[in-house]
């Protein structure tokens, strides 16, 4: 999305986790939680649990690497269930 001066619009953590949440609630239905924590040895870590074992995890240098990167997993693996 554009600003109305040409820029792009800035998300913050919060609606990047909201729209990772969407997305995972949209195709799997239950979604126990989305969320982001700072790891001491590597980083950022974003993950979505959706029951007390399935999960999906990524890595990042920043938080909002790791949402990018989580956020571009979950996009794959939709994609790839909706080619089949």
């Amino acid at each position: 999305m554009t600003g109305d001066n040409g820029h792009k619009e800035v998300k913050t953590i919060d609606q990047r986790i909201d729209r990772i949440y969407r997305m995972a609630k949209a195709h799997f239905g239950e979604v126990r939680f989305v969320g982001i924590k700072r790891h001491t040895k590597i980083g950022w870590v974003a993950k979505i649990q959706f029951d007390n074992f399935d999960s999906l995890m990524a890595e990042g240098d920043t938080a909002i690497n790791a949402l990018r990167s989580l956020r571009k997993r979950l996009k794959k693996i939709i994609d790839r269930y909706n080619t089949v």
